[in-house]
């Protein structure tokens, strides 16, 4: 039996709001807590989304957040931290001590189902503070043993028409000459955000994802290079890709790093020493995933007419010849 309230913890971002947009039109009602309710206020059309004013760090209000509700799914996650051993104090907040807040949550308010959207690479002994930041909170997800029915998906790195990825390179082959890249030989298999989105839809309520760790990619692997020289292209600006030695992207990271928001920092450079891909289907389920040349040209091409390379062939035969 499919949940009926279901309460999106960071449901206001970019993967948050298409898993709204999928379980509201399958008549879920759904709780959306958010420190800054502006930052919700594309999904107030949504019929069934409550959006909420609330701190979901402070158990309190967690609980008061959980009373009633079915399932809880949990999309708290960040890129950026303050540096720390094992993790920096941003990645403990975000994403080890919250899901034990929720766990707890969870087992006081007697909600049955807790789906945990963790990270592709996600290891206690990873190169970066982010992946194992990830495995500590999957950790903490595991700890609900058989009091709550818990489900972790692991996607790799989420693409769609709001993402900070293809359209960051798309953006960058507009405004650059060339791109200078770090990880250009890291491996990715990119997931389509409205397939992950469909991933959690079939997750809810059903029982055979009680305890199980799910996998969520693409249908291809690319580098970060080949993933790059695509987007550029699409955007109809194609562009060198220089890939650079480690040492040059660590410099890079660390003054980027200064800035109000970082494009990259030395953690991420740390996490593509490990190739981004599934170890096994991509998708549970059975479902067939999208792949990047599927979607992207949707929102990157130029929105340029079918016609129009006519128009331009007939602008150019008008002109007098000299």
């Amino acid at each position: 039996m499919k949940s009926t309230r279901v309460v999106l913890i960071g449901g206001s971002g970019f993967v948050g709001s298409v898993i709204a947009n999928r379980l509201s039109a399958a008549a879920i009602d759904l709780c959306i807590p958010t420190r800054r309710p502006a930052r919700a206020a594309h999904l107030l059309p949504l019929p069934t989304a409550q959006i909420l004013e609330a701190d979901v760090h402070d158990p309190v209000t967690l609980a008061r957040l959980l009373e009633g509700a079915d399932a809880v799914v949990n999309l708290v996650g960040i890129l950026h931290s303050r540096p720390g051993s094992p993790y920096g104090r941003d990645f403990a907040r975000a994403h080890v001590e919250l899901p034990r807040k929720l766990v707890s949550a969870c087992r006081s308010a007697g909600v049955r189902q807790l789906i945990h959207i963790s990270a592709l690479g996600a290891n206690p002994d990873g190169p970066s503070e982010y992946q194992r930041s990830k495995a500590a909170g999957e950790a903490e997800i595991h700890a609900a043993g058989d009091d709550v029915m818990w489900t972790v998906l692991r996607p790799s790195v989420i693409f769609g028409r709001a993402d900070r990825f293809l359209n960051l390179f798309a953006d960058l082959a507009r405004t650059l000459p060339v791109l200078p890249l770090a990880g250009a030989r890291t491996r990715f298999q990119p997931v389509y955000v409205e397939d992950v989105a469909e991933v959690v839809w079939r997750c809810l309520g059903d029982p055979a994802c009680a305890r199980e760790t799910f996998e969520v990619a693409g249908p291809t692997v690319y580098t970060l290079r080949e993933l790059v020289e695509y987007v550029s292209a699409l955007a109809g600006h194609p562009r060198p890709v220089i890939a650079l030695p480690e040492g040059v992207a660590m410099l890079q990271a660390r003054l980027m790093s200064l800035l109000p928001q970082p494009l990259i920092s030395p953690d991420n450079i740390r996490s593509m020493r490990v190739d981004n891909v599934a170890s096994g289907a991509p998708l549970p389920f059975g479902l067939r995933p999208t792949a990047v040349e599927e979607a992207a040209p949707e929102w990157i091409a130029p929105r340029v007419s079918p016609r129009a390379h006519f128009d331009e062939f007939r602008r150019r035969a008008s002109r007098p010849r000299g």
